[in-house]
């Protein structure tokens, strides 16, 4: 039976007094191939090529909020603790502490004055900055590979803080990459139920009519109203009336109650727990209401452990600048957890 599979709605042709259409499966705003599109770290004769895709790795930001809303947790944290200085403004900080926790990559440029010492430290976007095959090299190349308007940044004037890779040793790898795919299902299962609902074809079943006196008048002038529901306005009801009708001439050939097996809440609840459990973050700080009476114990001491845990080899890592610079750019002062616990309502 031939079939018509340019369209998003596929149309099945049949003889002309049957008439049946189909809907195309939901479209993921990112797929696979969109990250994981490299196989090694190949070079163009001046920058390697990252090994995934930094520009697909931006479009997963805000592919799931258990996802996006960790990462500016840690931003936060390592903002509120930064201590801006001469060289390095808060706004700066934060955009370079950004890429660093989505991309496991960011770049500092030294911007000299005119003695030649260092001015001022300025990011790099991580998303179009790459690695130059010369040694102590960097190229800003926007979007396209092996851009002629690609730009290199003057040799040695770049810091790149990495997170390591056993695979390879010049770009990092963000450390979430296990939770990726769950990430993406959690996105496509939205997606899914959103479509769903837009569309309106809630039912999942076949109309069946088998009465004498139901003309192909009466079928499209049915169809028509079936198709008026949908979208805005539906879950509306039908009024159908066929003069000397027989007992079951119209039936409802249920096709499967996809309202209620679909796993909607089980595979948003799974992927959530994978995405919390790969940024390693307490669900409480993340604005997560607790399923049971027992909560999730004292947002204070959460959020003092995770400091402790996760923000503070971050500030470790961060402050190989001041080494790489040869001055203060950067320093961190530790939160007042005292005041935390006072400002809590069951320390009052």
């Amino acid at each position: 039976m031939p079939r018509k599979t340019d369209t998003a709605a596929e149309t099945v042709e049949a003889p002309s007094n049957i008439a049946a259409f189909a809907f195309g499966d939901a479209v993921s705003v990112l797929d696979r191939r969109e990250i994981f599109d490299l196989f090694e770290v190949a070079h163009n004769g001046r920058w390697y090529e990252p090994p995934i895709s930094p520009a697909g790795l931006g479009r997963a930001y805000r592919m799931a909020p258990h996802h996006q809303s960790p990462i500016l947790l840690k931003r936060n944290m390592l903002v509120g603790s930064f201590v801006a200085s001469r060289w390095l403004s808060k706004g700066d900080f934060a955009r370079w502490a950004l890429d660093w926790l989505i991309f496991g990559n960011a770049y500092l440029e030294d911007v000299p004055n005119l003695a030649g010492r260092p001015a001022l430290l300025r990011p790099a976007p991580a998303a179009w900055t790459r690695v130059g095959v010369e040694p102590d090299t960097f190229w800003f190349a926007p979007r396209t590979y092996n851009s002629a308007d690609a730009t290199m940044f003057a040799p040695g004037r770049v810091h790149h803080m990495a997170e390591p890779d056993p695979m390879q040793e010049i770009y990092g790898m963000p450390e979430y990459l296990s939770a990726l795919q769950s990430g993406l299902l959690n996105e496509s299962a939205t997606l899914f139920r959103r479509k769903y609902y837009i569309n309106g074809s809630h039912a999942g079943y076949i109309l069946y009519v088998s009465e004498d006196g139901f003309s192909e008048k009466d079928s499209k002038a049915l169809r028509e109203a079936m198709r008026q529901s949908k979208g805005p306005g539906n879950f509306r009801n039908f009024f159908l009336h066929i003069p000397k009708g027989k007992e079951n001439g119209v039936k409802i050939l249920p096709i499967g109650e996809v309202g209620a097996k679909d796993e909607f809440l089980g595979i948003k609840d799974v992927t959530a727990q994978d995405m919390l459990a790969a940024h390693r973050t307490p669900p409480v700080l993340c604005g997560i209401v607790p399923k049971n009476t027992g909560g999730f114990g004292n947002v204070v001491d959460a959020a003092r452990t995770f400091y402790h845990l996760e923000i503070v080899p971050i500030q470790q890592r961060m402050l190989e600048v001041n080494d790489w610079l040869g001055l203060p750019a950067i320093g961190f002062a530790e939160p007042d957890f005292a005041k935390l616990v006072a400002a809590t309502p069951a320390a009052k």
